[in-house]
């Protein structure tokens, strides 16, 4: 069950800012007493003080934004006593714009402190509500040890168009990983919708193949309820039974997976059946084919299978040439998932740059 998110501590609530931009009023402060040695009594160099309660309502809170407020009006009595122009009428109009600057940076460090905490709070309900949708992958499921890896194209968003799901169930370890056609909040619920399907119906039902006809039929109950005739969800789905050291996938248009050996990486060669959300597409009943079973795999110890989106094989970098994913994991020389999905994480994005698309990745090997 998801636990609440916890209210956000003080020190995490007050805003940061660049430190070049925390170590302004300190600068401005100095230059003012640097003014105030070369510049001519005549003159009070106190006037560079106005700005400096809105210079520190940029990066401190307004407790420390009233205190400035209060230290650079000291300063601006000290500096004009010393050259003796206190009362002059100049310098009393330079003593109420100090105020007056005192007062909006004061108001303007609450807003901004306020704007960041309910910003802070919100990101953590949405980290909330991605550990909900889309669980951390386990290490161990069964008879697999997995790793997983997950980056939206948008980063602020935290969820985006892919799905995955592991579940242990009777009918041993059942995995699931998609791609949702288009982007933003109806992508968010679709893949809401399909993991809510298929973590109910996994421990229910034994064929694989009813399983993603399940899925299928609730992508397109989505799809009637949005009006959407193009919605649909790439998908493949695996079943590994523990001991049995092979896997048992179905694809449902989705990218080919692969396998890690020492020897090299081979595509994972199965039948495609039509993406979820789009199998009524078939033909009449009576000319339909039997939609393909599962393709049987062998997965002995040492062993990976591959499971990603096209995310990966289709990040591009500045010359427009695709990720060569088979070629990168090739001369990483391991076989071992965490290390895979390590290296993945880190190589697509010095490759490409930012995402242009979501990227999900699973790498299973028997335990």
């Amino acid at each position: 069950m998801p636990t609440a998110p916890r209210p956000p501590d003080r020190a995490a609530v007050e805003p940061s800012a660049p430190r070049w931009v925390a170590w302004l009023p300190v600068l401005l402060v100095l230059l003012d007493l640097v003014a105030e040695a070369v510049v001519p009594d005549a003159v009070a160099a106190g006037f560079l003080l106005t700005a400096l309660p809105v210079v520190v309502a940029f990066s401190y809170g307004p407790v420390l934004t009233a205190g400035a407020t209060a230290g650079a009006l000291g300063l601006q009595f000290a500096l004009a006593g010393r050259a003796g122009h206190l009362s002059e009428q100049h310098h009393v109009w330079v003593y109420i714009s100090t105020l007056l600057a005192g007062v909006m940076g004061t108001a303007l460090s609450w807003q901004r402190t306020r704007q960041h905490r309910t910003l802070l709070r919100t990101r953590t309900v949405a980290e909330t509500l991605q550990r909900t949708v889309l669980r951390p992958v386990p290490e161990r499921a069964g008879g697999l040890r997995v790793a997983g890896l997950y980056r939206p194209s948008q980063a602020e968003a935290l969820i985006g168009g892919d799905l995955y799901e592991v579940c242990d169930t009777p009918f041993g370890v059942r995995v699931l990983l998609g791609d949702v056609r288009g982007k933003g909040l109806g992508a968010v619920r679709t893949v809401a919708d399909v993991l809510g399907a298929f973590r109910a119906t996994a421990h229910d039902t034994a064929d694989l193949v009813e399983l993603a006809e399940q899925l299928d039929r609730a992508v397109l109950r989505d799809a009637a309820d949005r009006g959407d005739d193009e919605l649909f969800v790439t998908a493949v789905l695996l079943q590994y039974r523990s001991g049995s050291y092979e896997v048992e996938i179905v694809n449902r248009g989705h990218v080919t997976p692969l396998l890690l050996a020492e020897g090299g990486i081979t595509p994972v060669h199965c039948p495609f059946d039509l993406p979820l959300g789009l199998g009524h597409l078939h033909r009449p009943a009576a000319d339909r084919p039997a939609r393909p079973g599962p393709s049987t795999v062998p997965l002995p110890p040492g062993q990976t299978l591959l499971l990603y989106t096209d995310g990966v094989s289709e990040a591009r970098d500045a010359s427009g040439a695709f990720y060569p994913l088979a070629h990168r994991l090739a001369a990483l020389g391991t076989t071992a998932p965490d290390r895979l999905v390590s290296f993945l994480a880190q190589d697509v994005h010095a490759y490409a740059g930012l995402l242009a698309d979501d990227l999900a990745v699973l790498a299973l090997t028997p335990a």
